[in-house]
């Protein structure tokens, strides 16, 4: 399973779209970047969202095969984010939120 930063977008594949939300199109997310992590997790996991002051996002359709994207283009530009295309570094933590080094 991999997750890929492709033209402004984080690419989830669809085992770890299943994984991490099921049947949900929206996440919640939030970005720390003295860490330069971003932390989502699916909509319905309240908890994450009163331990974090997060954003919420559409998971969006990219293949047919049943891969996903969200849009993170404002979040490059605001943090001056690296946006060249790349893999990108995840831990899925066993509560369902997901990490990633951006």
């Amino acid at each position: 399973m991999e997750i890929q930063l492709k033209n402004g977008h984080i690419c989830f594949d669809k085992t770890l779209v299943e994984t991490l939300f099921g049947e949900e199109e929206k996440a919640n997310l939030v970005y720390y970047p003295e860490r330069k992590t971003l932390l989502l997790a699916a909509r319905s996991k309240t908890f994450f969202e009163k331990m974090h002051k997060v954003h919420w996002t559409v998971l969006k359709l990219r293949n047919l095969k049943g891969d996903k994207t969200i849009s993170i283009q404002d979040l490059i530009l605001d943090n001056d984010l690296e946006n060249t295309d790349r893999l990108l570094n995840y831990e899925i933590k066993n509560t369902g939120i997901i990490s990633i080094e951006l």
